[in-house]
């Protein structure tokens, strides 16, 4: 084993250890890549079939069926809700604790953990949320539709992941770590919009039991308890309270993600044994094969029928274009310009075997922003037409930076491929 450098400090973790947790993090993320894309196509399927079935005979009875009410708990103890609020408000909660268990991981272990590492994705996910939300406004600004300016400013990282394994080995395993830490960034960034933009503001008084709930489960973090147990039965009281207070209830999937112990059973470097690998390796399959097919099935029913009479007035909508124009232009401009700019001023980084061509193409392919787009745009407008006017922009404006991007990433590695010296083709 070779000595450290003069003046440096010895290092505590022996090399094999150090070693072991780099393979593990990259076997992780190779998993999350495989599992990102075939829910991607899952997503893709339930996306085409919401459609389908706004679009045929059967949208009244469905309507209907997702707007019946649901009773769960026992009374007193019982709440109510459309069976469309249970998955939109209930279910999603389970998809905000992933993702707050995946940016905890990004920023403890993973590509966001040191500043020199994060500060790539993390200003690429910055220029990526304001310049779509610019966009937004130039077509919406003094009219009550700016409210929407966070529609476009989200990435679906199951749809993005899914085009680049439909790519395969034309994207460098470096752009794809790129686009993962950037999604998990930009995913952050909206959970603050919708904390900051998209929830009431309640009395304080209403939001002791909140406050009282997350000290708890933060107790129990620096206390060491690490039964999953507890810290669900505490995050179900935390959804009722946030619920009741008016909060936005699918947040306290993010509280309860940030409390949940990442330390393992044999230290730091145990991420096998540690509760929330344990927790988020079983609720990721649920989440992408279950909860996210099933808010696309119930949200992304566009009724075009009822279109035709003004759908020359509907597609001109500002909301539309101000949507459709911030996925497909502002994200990719936001992004890129981001990048070169951290690069220029030496805050960052090209990813490894990744250039500016393959990064302004994995860009284009970060504007599909379906999930989290369709979510916000829920709490941003509650009349039809405009929701729907958005959820069109959504479609088109994904639709076309998918199409655009993965023919861009195409042409880039066929033309590389044909420029390559003739040995070093494989």
């Amino acid at each position: 084993m070779s000595l450290p450098p003069a003046g440096a400090a010895p290092s505590n973790r022996p090399e094999p250890t150090r070693l072991r947790l780099r393979q593990l993090l990259r076997s992780a993320l190779l998993r999350f890549l495989r599992a990102e894309a075939a829910s991607g196509i899952v997503l893709i399927t339930s996306t085409v079939l919401a459609l389908g079935l706004a679009n045929s005979s059967l949208s009244r009875r469905v309507t209907e069926f997702w707007a019946q009410p649901l009773m769960l708990g026992i009374s007193p103890l019982s709440l109510t809700l459309p069976l469309r609020d249970w998955i939109s408000d209930g279910l999603m909660a389970v998809f905000f604790l992933v993702v707050g268990m995946e940016i905890k991981r990004e920023l403890l272990q993973g590509e966001l953990a040191s500043p020199r590492r994060a500060a790539l994705p993390a200003l690429a996910a910055l220029g990526g949320m304001v310049v779509p939300a610019l966009v937004f406004l130039g077509f919406t600004y003094g009219t009550p539709q700016a409210r929407g300016f966070g529609i476009p400013t989200a990435t679906d990282i199951a749809f993005t992941v899914g085009v680049m394994a439909l790519l395969g080995r034309r994207i460098p395993l470096g752009a794809k770590v790129f686009v993962t830490a950037l999604a998990i960034a930009d995913d952050l960034g909206a959970v603050a919009v919708i904390a900051v933009f998209y929830s009431s503001h309640p009395p304080l008084l209403a939001l002791l039991p909140v406050v009282g709930l997350t000290l708890i489960l933060s107790g129990l973090n620096l206390l060491g308890v690490r039964s999953l147990l507890i810290y669900l039965l505490t995050g179900m009281l935390l959804w009722l309270a946030m619920h009741a207070a008016g909060v936005h209830a699918t947040l306290s999937g993010i509280i309860l993600a940030l409390t949940i112990p990442m330390r393992g059973l044999l230290g730091d470097t145990d991420l096998q044994s540690s509760p929330l690998h344990r927790l988020e390796q079983r609720l990721h399959p649920l989440v992408a094969f279950g909860v996210l097919p099933l808010f696309a099935l119930v949200n992304a029913g566009v009724e075009f029928p009822s279109l035709r009479a003004g759908a020359g007035q509907v597609l001109s909508l500002p909301t539309m274009l101000g949507v459709g124009f911030g996925l497909l232009l502002g994200k990719p401009l936001g992004i890129f310009g981001a990048v070169v700019l951290a690069i220029r001023l030496r805050l960052g980084e090209l990813p490894a075997q990744t250039s500016y061509r393959v990064l302004f193409g994995s860009a284009m392919l970060a504007g599909i922003g379906f999930t989290m787009s369709i979510f916000i745009a829920a709490l941003a407008f509650r009349e039809p037409s405009l929701l729907s006017s958005a959820k069109l922009g959504i479609l088109a404006g994904s639709l076309g930076a998918a199409l655009l991007g993965a023919g861009f990433l195409g042409l880039m590695s066929s033309r590389t491929a044909a420029t390559a010296d003739p040995q070093e083709r494989p």
